[in-house]
């Protein structure tokens, strides 16, 4: 009875161990299985138009003399002025930014250089509004200020008005959760179509809320254009079950 006992206890503790070990392996397989996720994008954007506007107005004016180069500075200085308090808008809204001063005879053309324009003064005027049309409306205007005799700096690269958008905040929340809904509907059709459901989120990335160009056009800066469009792209990582 005693050995029939033992082989008994023997056979359980086998089977036991036998157990155990399916059971870890079983564990192991499970582990082994991949993971299976799909990473989706999901765009929104809204169009809008500028609400801020700022026209760099650059002059040059000429002397014999600086006293003469001065005056004739000052001189175009109230014209660029006048016409735009002409144009509505107030005194305000203009500012001197900073006014350069050139002796051309201390260059290395001095020798080619005329006696009446030894002095060459330019001013760096800016006028900031949040009335983007009329400042549209007034720079198509600038032909006024020719005939006033304002002669206009040759920087081509900051020539006319520049228009930005400053509200982005009231609708990064709403733009955001369009993107999140439109990245489930593109998670919920890849599951569909693979016999799968749409799990929680394993990842996400909101994007970079990007303000751009109305309209794309070769060669032209998106600031100089008034209407704009917003734009972000949401990245999001999905478990499939």
């Amino acid at each position: 009875m005693q050995s029939l006992s033992r082989i008994v206890a023997a056979l359980l503790v086998a089977v036991g161990i036998a157990l155990a070990g399916w059971l870890a392996g079983q564990a192991l397989v499970e582990s082994r299985q991949p993971i299976r996720t799909v990473t989706v994008k999901g765009l929104s954007e809204r169009n809008v138009t500028a609400d801020l506007g700022y026209w760099p107005i650059k002059f040059v004016a000429t002397g014999a003399t600086l006293e003469e180069a001065r005056a004739e500075l000052e001189r175009s200085d109230g014209a660029v002025r006048e016409f735009l308090i002409g144009q509505g808008f107030e005194d305000g809204a203009m500012q001197v930014q900073n006014i350069l001063v050139e002796d051309r005879l201390a260059g290395y053309n001095a020798s080619s250089t005329p006696d009446t324009a030894r002095f060459v003064l330019t001013e760096e005027f800016i006028l900031t509004s949040g009335d983007v049309d009329a400042i549209a409306e007034a720079s198509r205007d600038v032909g006024d200020l020719l005939r006033a005799g304002v002669v206009f700096s040759s920087d081509s690269y900051n020539a006319g008005p520049s228009y930005i958008f400053t509200a982005l905040k009231d609708f990064k929340s709403e733009m955001l959760a369009e993107a999140t809904q439109r990245a489930r509907e593109s998670a919920e059709q890849f599951a569909e179509e693979a016999g799968a459901d749409v799990g929680t989120i394993q990842t996400a990335n909101q994007g970079v809320f990007e303000i751009l160009a109305g309209v794309e056009i070769p060669d032209q800066r998106p600031e100089k254009q008034m209407e704009k469009k917003l734009r972000v792209v949401t990245t999001i990582t999905y478990f499939l079950e």
